[in-house]
């Protein structure tokens, strides 16, 4: 089982992010950093300061050499996938090939409507991610793209250069709906976040999963899961380690501990030396 910190970049300042970022990267038992892609906060103020995540990630793969690093996940509707796609190309080869690329459809209407960001109705958002999908990977892994949707048409698109990862960087799709979203995991993605959700909901969700896969005749073991636990200021080590091993045990690839801030980059190195104890 691998191990993860999540930074979300609401309500902190730079210097603390990076000073996480870096103490995660000197921590050999971490395997990877995310942040989130949202333009206003979830938690507490939502009209408070929220860092842009691609352009904090391009930043901090300059600024650490290890860990594998993401968002944990871009919204679809925020970007034209074709955009999306080079800038992943890009994030990709200035990381020296530690993307992992993070993808949901959608759902905040509070920072969507006011950027003047359609949204639309869930049908139209998952409709809108599977064509946006396709798009994304088809650009990161074919020397010509063309494709025609409803919502997005590419003609004779390139997407140079390609990312250093072929033949493309690792696909995760963030979400649990069992009936459209699951079903595109199993076709497209390499890696599955199911979020914060409890054990029982988790179960199921794998088995809708797994169903999909066989649906297809992929093999699910191929699709790496990973699942948050949120990590509060001052939360004991040991603790967040114990409940780790819990879900390890559920069959979790990577845990992610959610920073819920202040962000402290001395409570990283003690973690880290109680995930190590159980490894």
């Amino acid at each position: 089982m691998e191990y993860a910190v999540k930074t979300p970049p609401q309500h902190g300042t730079w210097p603390e992010f990076l000073d996480v970022w870096r103490a995660t990267d000197g921590c050999e038992v971490f395997a990877q950093a995310w942040n989130f892609d949202h333009f206003y906060p979830l938690v507490g103020d939502t009209h408070g300061p929220c860092l842009e995540s691609w352009t904090m990630l391009a930043a901090l793969a300059q600024a650490t050499s290890r860990i594998r690093l993401g968002s944990m996940v871009n919204g679809m509707h925020y970007r034209h996938p074709a955009l999306t796609a080079n800038m992943a190309a890009t994030v990709d080869i200035i990381s020296g090939g530690r993307l992992d690329l993070g993808m949901g459809a959608g759902w905040n209407e509070e920072e969507s409507n006011a950027y003047g960001i359609e949204l639309g109705t869930i049908t139209e958002r998952l409709d809108r991610f599977e064509e946006g999908i396709e798009v994304i990977v088809r650009l990161l892994s074919q020397e010509v793209t063309d494709f025609q949707g409803r919502y997005f048409t590419i003609t004779d698109a390139r997407c140079e250069p390609k990312a250093l990862q072929r033949p493309h960087p690792p696909l995760l799709i963030g979400g649990s709906g069992r009936k459209r979203t699951l079903k595109v995991v199993a076709r497209w993605a390499q890696l599955w976040d199911g979020g914060f959700g409890s054990a029982s909901s988790w179960r199921a969700s794998n088995d809708a999963l797994i169903a999909h896969c066989e649906a297809i005749g992929r093999d699910h073991t191929e699709i790496r899961r990973t699942l948050h636990l949120a990590w509060e200021a001052g939360a004991d080590p040991s603790e967040l380690a114990d409940q780790a091993a819990e879900l390890g045990e559920r069959g979790i690839d990577q845990v992610i501990f959610s920073m819920r801030g202040p962000y402290v980059a001395a409570e990283v190195e003690p973690l880290g030396a109680e995930l190590l104890k159980r490894s």
